[in-house]
């Protein structure tokens, strides 16, 4: 007879009363609640690195980490003057929920970040151009660049084998 089976028929048998005192647990719950409570932080917003794309020099590309492609306008790519894009198929849905068609797909464009010389693909899309912020950077460029974000110290650090560049952002 399993063990919890047996205790309970002597309880019923014998009538015993089982003795259970109540704990007072709150207390300890409460103050392992307060001990783990993380601090909420503000948004840190977007953020921008400088960038080289053959004879372009771009201040400012936005980092956008939600984005899963890399975009640069029209204008942009016939300055650089690569080659023809890749026809695509590709739709993309703009923030006014309209849909618009790239031109195509820019497949391993060198982009100097500091020392770094990282191949992407670019999406070119027929658009107007922001000369603040000319080009968009997502997580594939992101991902090459072995970057990590540490969102606390506003720190963006691109890695490759032994060198490490780290660039500071600040908050809106």
């Amino acid at each position: 007879m399993p063990g919890y089976a047996k205790f309970v028929k002597d309880l019923v048998t014998k009538k015993q009363k089982v003795i259970h005192e109540p704990e007072d647990n709150f207390l300890h719950c409460g103050a392992i609640f307060t001990r783990s409570l993380v601090q909420k932080k503000a948004d840190s917003g977007a953020f921008t690195i400088p960038c080289t794309i053959g004879p372009l020099k771009f201040t400012k590309a936005l980092c956008d980490l939600g984005a899963s492609i890399n975009l640069m306008p029209l204008a942009v790519y016939k300055k650089l003057g690569l080659g023809d894009p890749a026809p695509t198929n590709m739709r993309l849905v703009m923030e006014d929920t309209s849909l618009k068609r790239p031109v195509g797909i820019l497949h391993d464009v060198l982009v100097k970040v500091a020392d770094f010389v990282l191949p992407a693909d670019f999406v070119v899309l027929d658009c107007e151009v922001d000369f603040e912020v000319p080009i968009i950077l997502g997580r594939p460029l992101l991902a090459t660049g072995r970057v990590l974000v540490d969102m606390e110290l506003s720190e963006l650090k691109f890695r490759f084998n032994d060198k490490e560049t780290c660039f500071k952002y600040t908050h809106p």
